[in-house]
């Protein structure tokens, strides 16, 4: 039975396909055809054509969902000689849109002074530091600016967030603003050198960060802020006299001796986070599409000897991009930390990027290294950003010319974002 069902089906099938065949042959249908294809032709094309963009408008959600890229640079202290130069800025902005990076995350806080005119840290009796350029301009504005004519997103970046040096204006005018250990010692060794630690908990500090971060994002054009590593207190911090006298009174005990019992780091943690709630409502309100970016270093280190619960701000859906600062030479403790479940959790919300090393003043990168880590966030879904500019293909160990076709090859087609205006 089946057979014969086959052999009928196949002769159908023959008799179908030759049939039309036969029929074509005859002048008259050939010239006929020729006459309404001229016509029709133009009008197939336009449905091709509307076609395709139905098709596209039914994309799954998940394609639609706000997965950009992260190709960011961070733009330090270091890259100030950079920075202050029209013409240098220019050709900067032209060579990473060029290579087709899409972020540039400049500094406008560190060692305790602004990069931009802040009558906040005017008010506050805080010299101007570097913020004018060489012919007197702001700098900030001129960045922003040049950016984003070619289509780059610039996003200040709180670089020291509570911490400044002991020698700093703020810390010798303010000293009850700054935290100390149990041994009332007062300052850390940090990679900028001996560090003093704002204190987060105390509300004329949240008030004076608050507002330099609100004046920033209303001031200049940019398209977010972005805050650090440094958002954060090392868990020996917080026996200053008002920290005490706020745990006490909410706890009804002391603070432990041991700085890293489990619920004083939480304790400490959850006033960290509640602080970075109020700032994030606070930009909102401001800038309701600021890109509210943070940047830390792996969770486990970041909560542990930070109190920076980032993972919980992510879930309270406070952060719009995380940038997670993984400096490890070695590839393979390298993958290990990118590959760690609370940066898939996150890159399943925003988007989400690795910060890569690509060198200091003493100490160059090799391109090959960079490649591989850039490769390996890659295949994970990952964007990058790089710190910092002027290690990218300056002071290297290759030639200028090897470096810039070395990130070419990262990023061979462009991958711009979206500006909300």
């Amino acid at each position: 039975m089946v057979s014969r069902f086959n052999r009928k089906s196949e002769q159908w099938r023959v008799w179908v396909a030759n049939a039309p065949f036969k029929f074509m042959k005859s002048p008259f249908i050939i010239q006929s055809w020729r006459r309404l294809l001229k016509y029709l032709f133009p009008i197939l094309i336009l449905i091709s054509f509307v076609t395709v963009l139905l098709v596209d408008s039914f994309t799954p959600a998940i394609a639609q969902l706000p997965r950009q890229e992260i190709r960011g640079v961070w733009m330090t202290t270091n890259d100030f000689d950079t920075l202050k130069n029209r013409e240098k800025v220019q050709d900067a902005v032209s060579q990473l849109r060029r290579l087709n990076f899409n972020t540039i995350y400049p500094v406008v806080w560190n060692s305790g002074y602004v990069m931009y005119p802040s009558a906040i840290a005017q008010r506050a009796g805080i010299q101007p530091f570097i913020y004018k350029g060489s012919d007197g301009h702001d700098i900030l504005a001129d960045l922003i600016n040049q950016a984003h004519r070619k289509g780059l997103l610039v996003i200040p970046w709180f670089e020291f967030g509570f911490m400044a040096p002991p020698t700093s204006e703020l810390a010798l005018n303010y000293p009850d603003w700054f935290t100390q250990k149990r041994d009332g010692s007062q300052t850390s060794i940090s990679a900028a050198g001996e560090v003093m630690w704002l204190n987060p908990f105390h509300p004329q500090v949240q008030q004076f960060i608050t507002n330099l971060v609100l004046e920033t994002v209303t001031q200049y054009d940019a398209d977010g802020i972005q805050f650090d590593d440094h958002m954060s207190l090392p868990h020996e911090f917080g026996y200053d006299q008002y920290t005490v006298a706020l745990y006490t009174k909410e706890t009804k005990n002391a603070p432990p001796k041991n700085s890293q019992d489990a619920a004083w780091v939480k304790w400490r943690a959850d006033k960290i986070t509640a602080f970075m709630v109020q700032l994030n409502q606070a930009v909102k309100q401001r800038k309701p599409q600021a890109i509210f970016s943070v940047s830390p270093n792996y969770y486990d280190f970041a909560y542990k000897f930070h109190l920076q619960d980032w993972l919980s701000w992510i879930r309270q859906n406070i952060v719009d991009e995380l940038i997670v600062q993984v400096y490890r030479p070695n590839l393979q403790s390298f993958v290990a930390n990118i590959s760690r479940s609370e940066i898939q959790e996150a890159q399943k919300i925003i988007p989400t990027g690795i910060g890569i090393m690509t060198g200091l003043r003493n100490n160059p990168v090799p391109m090959q290294q960079i490649k591989s880590q850039v490769r390996a966030a890659q295949e994970r879904g990952l964007g990058v950003t790089f710190f910092y500019y002027e290690s990218l293909w300056n002071d290297t160990l290759e030639p200028l010319n090897e470096r810039q076709v070395g990130f070419g090859s990262l990023f061979p087609s462009p991958a711009l974002r979206a500006r909300i205006e």
